[in-house]
């Protein structure tokens, strides 16, 4: 098996990154296709809990996260990493190390769509001065949008099956 193709998405929360991975990855295993997700929720939670959302600890996650699509790169045809991923620096250093098997998508969405969307109510939160860091919300957070992302997906506009069905077809092109 040759290495996998990594889709890393970057967007701010609720633009949809773990939605169309969890739709994309439905659709890859009805084609056969074997695919990991590598959900930045989900490794917070577990094996980086120990790290907060300061830039530098921000940028350490992303840093494993890489390290972990490298691991596992002979396991899966595709790995799909949804993360916030708020800094080029960060984009360009996953890039590097994992090489040209790397394809970064944006998922573009205005501040006024996550605000009416708020799947965790993070923004809610944010606005009642609770959370004062919340990436690409608050001023002492900011998210950097991708300067040379290889598709980008504006779920504003564009429903989840429009949006995974793109990505399936990128997918394709780069396998």
């Amino acid at each position: 098996m040759s290495d996998a193709l990594i889709i890393w998405f970057c967007g701010m929360s609720g633009a949809g990154k773990t939605s169309i991975a969890n739709h994309l990855e439905k659709e890859l295993n009805a084609e056969k296709v074997s695919t990991y997700i590598i959900d930045g929720d989900e490794i917070r939670n577990s094996i980086h809990k120990n790290l907060s959302f300061t830039e530098d600890d921000i940028k350490e996650n992303n840093k494993l996260i890489a390290e972990l699509c490298i691991k596992n790169k002979k396991l899966f045809d595709v790995i799909m990493v949804p993360i916030i991923s708020p800094f080029e620096e960060s984009r360009v250093l996953a890039r590097k190390m994992i090489g040209s098997k790397f394809n970064l998508i944006f998922l573009k969405t205005s501040i006024d769509e996550l605000i009416n969307r708020d799947t965790k109510g993070l923004y809610k939160s944010a606005i009642d001065g609770n959370i004062n860091n919340l990436i690409g919300f608050s001023e002492s957070n900011p998210f950097e949008v991708p300067k040379n992302p290889d598709l980008i997906i504006d779920t504003e506009n564009e429903c989840l099956e429009k949006s995974a069905h793109r990505l399936l077809k990128f997918i394709k092109q780069k396998s």
